[in-house]
Formats: structure tokens, C-alpha cells, sequence
């Protein structure tokens, strides 16, 4: 409750342009909800980095780009986007080194789970080998 009292003195002080804050409060309400499973994942993403001595920035930017991965809308934000956006604002209000932390982090859970509904799709090559042999097909 104290992040969305936070985030409300922030919309008013700084978010004044702002049309659609919506977006916002469902981020810190979900990571509020889901964030002793996020600090889990981010524990085993990274098991030479103890949590506490994670910095700020880079484990509150985990845990936005870990819940956008885990259970934000993919269509919305598909999942590279919300790893690039993440490492993005580590660079930014932490550092390179940061940048490159979260990039591991998120990519290593990235990997684990996949995307889901492509389970069963062919690796790329051999997408582009079929597509490749579909369309000399067609202009046979």
C-alpha cells in the first residue's frame, strides 16, 4: 500500500500530461500480488546474488520486467520487448553493468519458459527452410 501511495503522489506531482495511468497501478498491484514468487525467480536466476545485495534499482527493475514476462498481457507487451524496455531503464537510472545484469537475468528466465503457443513451432531454420521450400512450390 505504501508503493501506491507512492505512485499517487507521483501521477500528481509528475504525471500531469499523462492520459492513461491505468497501466501503472495494474504493474505495482501485480508485482505487489505476485512479489514473494518474483523474488523467488529472480533468487534462482541469480543464485551468486543475494537478493538484499541486489542494487535498488536493478531488483525493483527485475521485478517490473519479471512480472511483464510472467504475467503481463504478451500481446501488449510481447516478451523482448518488456526484456529491452527493462534493460533500458537499468542503463538508465542504474548503469551499464546494470543493463547487462538484468539483460542476463531476464533472458535466463526467458529461455526457461519460452513462448507459450510456439511450443510446437519448428526451430527458426527449419521455418525458413519450409517457407522457403512453400514458396518455390507455389511458383512451380
Amino acid at each position: 500500500k505504501d508503493l501506491i501511495g507512492v505512485l499517487d503522489r507521483n501521477v500528481k506531482e509528475f504525471g500531469s500530461g499523462l492520459e492513461d495511468t491505468s497501466f501503472i497501478y495494474q504493474l505495482a498491484n501485480g508485482i505487489i500480488e505476485h512479489l514473494s514468487e518474483i523474488d523467488q525467480i529472480i533468487e534462482k536466476a541469480a543464485p551468486q546474488w543475494p537478493l538484499d545485495q541486489i542494487a535498488v534499482v536493478d531488483r525493483n527493475v527485475l521485478r517490473v520486467g519479471l512480472y511483464e514476462l510472467l504475467f503481463g498481457n504478451r500481446e501488449e507487451v510481447p516478451p523482448k520487448v518488456a526484456i529491452n524496455e527493462a534493460i533500458e531503464l537499468a542503463k538508465s537510472f542504474s548503469g551499464e553493468s546494470s543493463g547487462k545484469f538484468v539483460n542476463g537475468v531476464l533472458g535466463t528466465v526467458y529461455r526457461e519458459i519460452g513462448e507459450p503457443g510456439k511450443d510446437d513451432a519448428p526451430p527458426a531454420k527449419e521455418k525458413e527452410a519450409g517457407a522457403k521450400s512453400s514458396e518455390e512450390a507455389t511458383k512451380e
